[in-house]
Parts: C-alpha cells; sequence; structure tokens
C-alpha cells in the first residue's frame, strides 16, 4: 500500500492540480495507473518506504503556497476518463482516498483483537465484516 501512496504522490495529486491550473480543460491530463505500483520490484524497506512518503507529502505544504488557489477551486480540468472536474474535487478526492487508506489500516488493526473483546464485539462496527 505504501507504495501505491508514493506513486500517487509523485503522479497523481499535485501534477494533476498543477495540469489543471496549467491546462484547464484544453487537453486531458495524463492517466493515473492505480495499480503500477504491483510492477515495481524494490528492495526499500518499509521505514524507507515511508520516510519517501513523508518526504513526498511536504509537498502538500505547497498548497499554501499556491496564490490565491480558492480562486481556482471552480477551475475545470479534463480527467481522460471522467470528462470535465473541478479542482476542489480532486482536492476532495485526495482527502478522502487519505481516509479510505486510514480507514482500512485501522480496521487491521482492530481485527486483532476480534477475539480479545468477547461480547462487546456486538457493539464494534468496526469488526463487523
Amino acid at each position: 500500500m505504501v507504495d501505491h501512496l508514493i506513486d500517487g504522490e509523485e503522479k497523481n495529486w499535485i501534477p494533476r492540480l498543477t495540469f489543471i491550473l496549467q491546462e484547464g480543460e484544453s487537453k486531458p491530463f495524463p492517466p493515473f495507473d492505480r495499480f503500477a505500483h504491483l510492477s515495481l520490484s524494490g528492495d526499500l524497506s518499509l521505514e524507507e518506504k515511508l520516510e519517501i512518503f513523508k518526504t513526498l507529502r511536504k509537498k502538500l505544504a505547497t498548497l499554501r503556497g499556491m496564490p490565491d488557489l480558492g480562486t481556482h477551486f471552480e477551475k475545470k480540468g479534463l480527467h481522460p476518463a471522467f470528462g470535465p472536474v473541478r479542482v476542489r474535487e480532486l482536492i476532495s478526492t485526495w482527502a478522502v482516498h487519505d481516509l479510505t487508506h486510514i480507514s482500512r489500516i485501522s480496521r487491521v488493526l482492530a481485527n486483532r483483537y476480534r477475539t480479545d473483546v468477547g461480547p462487546w464485539i456486538e457493539y464494534l462496527g468496526i469488526l463487523k465484516k
């Protein structure tokens, strides 16, 4: 999963935002292969990958440095599959994408306690299948 997050930071979120701001709807932005990370052969440890992700994610601060980003929220770009999309939709999708992965990690962590919680499992939706 960390490989997927790294790939998204490198090729998806900020690059697409930049593309929309520069090109608008004049041409579609490059497609993003959500599964490209599966074919990567890497010898990096999880710690090394997390450090790479951390470094890449710091680019998120560039959003704060973009002059009047809020004035561009309604600007449209051309998604290769969906057609016209807005900057605000891209940024919102980025946030929900992160939350989806956080949710998955939480479920895995909670599952370790599946048998330990005993009858309280009835009240713990995260442990429901």
